[in-house]
């Protein structure tokens, strides 16, 4: 131990950990950090190396016995039938399925996602409920047959503090210098500091702002392996990493179907991994995130309150010299193209990820620092109950050139050094000055790639400056940039030329501001105008009435290609199609409604079917369920109604159109083997022969 691992264990007995054995156990296991820790504070609380070691062993026997492996699962469950009761340590997960008008539990590894469970369980953790918890959970077995489940939760203790003195942790840190200080964070995150530089060691605080402040929208990119997704993904329960895929607005703010709150509401932290790889299924979803980002509050339907911060991280390509030399490219260049301007002005520190460290060893400490646990939930109080912004506007003093986004993006930066560093106040004016400049530089990065995208002057304010104590204004810059004329002084394209390409003859400075045009010349902005395919959509005409015969042998027909063309602006499409009984015909629905909703304005699809004397109504009705939970998960409703005499097979969607297929959904061969191409592929499959007739319902088939 060094002179700091003996003052911190003095001043936070209890609290702190020896992070070289987290490494020594974290290399041969996937769980969690927290986890981890969690067991190496329980028996590993001591200095003498035979303790030490006895505790290591028993955290990898806990492990061993208690941690669920994904391929033990069946094991795990057998364990629980024949000792009647076992104790894991698994995440946790809470649904309620509308069908059995209970909750169950689901454990992740243990591969049950039927367990009983009581309410005072998720009433007392309402992160069971959205995203799961890992915790210590006693799973019992149920000897009572008629009972439609096999387990039950008999205990479960969430793995994090169940109780937090604040008062506590600052008296703590009156202790220490604040460089001491940052020493002591970086290393209960796992760092060494000895070895970072000081503008390192701010860039590795600059990661834990999303968890500290609320609404603080962060944007790191850089290249690969410097661990810029560890921060959400392991450092606290409290934050939830979504790793690239679908980004809707029912799984991220609100479920219209469930009348439930999204991620966040649920997690201080909502981190966005390989953020170049989100797809956004509808605008609304980027509307609803603008509106959330600039203010914390949105509206669909009712109005949402919530303080998560929003976390993006990803790689960059290209080196930054290339981009910042660049006349096309700027260092937003990874982020999807529905990412405009009006959300990158939302962020409020673009971390430069490109000066990080490689993960190596030799950054990984091997002395003490806190319990991820006891940090975790120092920022989490913070986040929820400290408010150092106003304390921040009466210091501070911001040059001409800082605007509306500006000042409360610097603001919240430096407000967020405050809660990490100086929790009970006590900053010093050289250390306020320090972080000022660190939050200047991280919002004048994000407005000098907006001022490069843009075409006119509106982000050309980038010269972003304070005024300190001598009353001198300094004007911050970006070291990457610094001497790139293609960012510091873009060409702007002349937007009245003829053809729209030729550049202005010479650079406009980049803070001159240029009288606007009479109402009438103007012209819309790059940004506003619609995408290519928006404008293809709007300039097609309206899709025609068919009437053709599918013959028996056929491919190429989908029901995507069928339907897709007569969806545009629909919202509600309803079926009737007598033979949805048979497990084929339910997955041909499946294979339907994946069609439709791929159309993003689509909010309800309603079933009328059939059945007759073989049909399994209950069967039946559990598959037909299964799938009205899935569409809910999409804020889409399903409506279900089995009828004995249905015959007709008809598909009519809202915006008037009608779809007749002879043979109704069930409209392909049956495959020769499940194993031949063409099994999931409908466009690749044979069909039999069948009519179609599309119409407008103002005119019946042979009308049009």
């Amino acid at each position: 131990m060094d002179a700091l691992d003996k003052k911190l264990i003095s001043e936070f007995g209890g609290k702190v950990v020896r992070k070289d054995l987290l490494h020594r156990i974290k290399k041969g296991t996937n769980v969690p950090t927290f986890v981890l820790e969690f067991l190496l504070a329980r028996y590993c609380a001591s200095d003498e190396p035979a303790e030490i070691q006895a505790g290591l062993e028993a955290v990898l026997e806990t492990l061993n016995d208690n941690y669920v492996r994904p391929n033990e699962a069946n094991k795990a469950q057998s364990k629980v039938a024949t000792k009647g009761k076992y104790r894991f340590i698994d995440k946790v997960h809470v649904n309620y399925v509308e069908k059995d008008r209970r909750h169950w539990a689901a454990l992740e590894n243990f591969d049950s996602r039927r367990i009983a469970i009581a309410h005072k369980y998720f009433d007392e953790n309402d992160r069971l409920l959205q995203g799961g918890l890992w915790a210590e959970v006693t799973i019992a077995y149920n000897e009572i047959e008629d009972d439609a489940y096999a387990f039950y939760v008999e205990d479960l203790r969430p793995i994090q503090l169940s109780r937090f003195d604040f008062n506590r942790y600052c008296e703590g840190r009156s202790a220490f210098s604040r460089d001491a200080w940052i020493d002591i964070i970086l290393r209960s995150v796992g760092l060494e500091p000895t070895v970072l530089s000081h503008r390192l060691k701010l860039h590795f605080i600059a990661r834990l702002f999303p968890l500290v402040e609320p609404n603080f929208n962060f944007i790191e990119l850089g290249p690969r392996g410097t661990g810029k997704s560890y921060f959400f993904s392991e450092f606290s329960p409290y934050s939830t990493l979504i790793s690239g895929g679908q980004a809707t607005k029912a799984t991220l703010f609100y479920n219209n179907q469930r009348k439930k709150i999204g991620l966040v509401g649920f997690w201080d932290t909502v981190a966005f991994d390989e953020v170049g790889g989100i797809k956004v299924k509808d605008q609304d979803t980027i509307q609803i995130m603008k509106d959330f980002m600039a203010n914390g509050r949105f509206s669909r339907g009712v109005e949402v309150i919530a303080d998560a911060s929003m976390a993006f991280v990803g790689n960059l390509d290209l080196s930054v010299q290339q981009i910042v030399h660049s006349e096309v490219y700027d260092l937003f260049q990874p982020l999807p193209k529905e990412f405009d301007l009006a959300v990158m002005d939302r962020f409020a520190l673009y971390l430069p990820g490109w000066e990080m460290p490689k993960n190596s060893s030799e950054f990984l400490t091997k002395n003490y620092g806190f319990i991820t646990d006891y940090l975790a939930e120092a920022f989490h109080h913070q986040l929820k109950h400290t408010n150092r912004y106003e304390e921040v506007s009466k210091r501070i003093r911001l040059g001409k050139s800082v605007e509306g986004r500006d000042e409360k993006g610097i603001k919240k930066t430096v407000a967020s050094f405050l809660k990490i560093l100086h929790p009970a106040g006590d900053v010093s004016d050289k250390e306020f000055e320090e972080y000022v400049t660190y939050a200047i530089e991280c919002r004048r990065r994000v407005k000098e790639q907006m001022n490069k995208r843009k075409s006119d002057d509106e982000f050309a304010k980038i010269n972003l400056s304070y005024i300190n104590n001598q009353d001198e204004e300094i004007v911050v810059y970006c070291p990457e940039s610094k001497t790139a004329e293609a960012t510091q002084d873009p060409v702007r394209k002349d937007i009245h030329d003829g053809e729209g390409a030729k550049e202005s003859s010479q650079r406009k400075p980049a803070e001159k501001k240029i009288a606007p045009e009479p109402e009438h010349k103007k012209l819309p902005e790059p940004e506003e105008q619609p995408s290519p395919d928006i404008i293809i959509k709007e300039n097609a005409q309206e899709p025609n009435a068919q009437h053709f015969t599918i013959q028996y042998g056929a491919t190429g027909y989908s029901y995507e290609s069928i339907l897709s063309p007569y969806l545009t602006g629909a919202k509600t499409i309803e079926i009737e199609d007598p033979y949805i009984r048979a497990n084929h015909q339910v997955q041909n629905f499946i294979r339907f409604c994946e069609a439709v909703v791929k159309t993003p304005t689509i909010q309800k699809i309603s079933l009328c079917t059939g059945y007759d004397d073989q049909t399994d109504l209950k069967e039946l009705s559990d598959r037909l369920n299964d799938v009205k939970q899935s569409l809910i998960e999409l804020d889409i409703q399903l409506d279900i109604n089995i009828n004995e005499h249905l015959h007709d097979r008809e598909i009519r969607i809202d915006n008037g159109w009608t779809i007749k297929i002879g043979r109704g959904l069930d409209l392909y061969q049956k495959p020769d083997s499940w194993y031949s191409v063409g099994v999931y592929d409908q466009s690749l499959k044979k069909c039999l022969e069948t009519k179609i007739d599309i119409f407008k319902r103002d005119a019946e088939p042979g009308e049009q």
